[in-house]
């Protein structure tokens, strides 16, 4: 598990998320938020999973499927599906607000950060009169380099 007070906070949020839902507050419960706050940067169900399992810790699948859905609906973590990939998941607790960019040919996800995108959101609040609680900017793109020279570090051959 993490060292002691890492995800105190997250800690804090997913307990009593689970006491006001009436659900048990279990150590394996524990263990998948402990894992998913460990992972930088996206994740999926699979990758999880098998993470948890190379710790030697005793969780199932099933448990992790479930956990995820609840830590979704506590807000600990964000759900994001960019073309025809399968579910990916990010931290979204205490995380600086970001945009991402999706490589139309190897899939792999950049996330990037330009404060005019907030100025944008501001302008936009005080024109509409409304605030602004979530938002969401997806890029998708070609590799140049791929195009280019055939290659590219993050290209995989694609399954057909």
């Amino acid at each position: 598990m993490a060292e002691a007070g890492f995800l105190k906070t997250e800690k804090e949020i997913f307990t009593e998320y689970m006491i006001s839902n009436g659900l048990r507050k279990t150590p394996e419960r524990y263990a998948v938020l402990e894992e998913a706050y460990q992972i930088n940067g996206h994740f999926n169900v699979d990758m999880l999973f098998e993470l948890i399992q190379k710790r030697k810790l005793r969780v199932s699948r099933a448990t992790v499927y479930n956990t995820i859905e609840h830590l979704l609906k506590c807000g600990l973590i964000t759900k994001h599906q960019f073309g025809e990939t399968k579910f990916i998941y990010e931290k979204s607790f205490a995380y600086k607000q970001h945009d991402h960019l999706i490589c139309g040919d190897c899939e792999k996800v950049f996330e990037f950060c330009d404060p005019r995108i907030y100025q944008i959101q501001s302008t936009v609040e005080k024109y509409l009169d409304l605030k602004i609680t979530q938002h969401a900017l997806n890029f998708y793109g070609k590799c140049n380099k791929l195009k280019q020279t055939g290659s590219c570090e993050y290209f995989k051959v694609k399954k057909q």
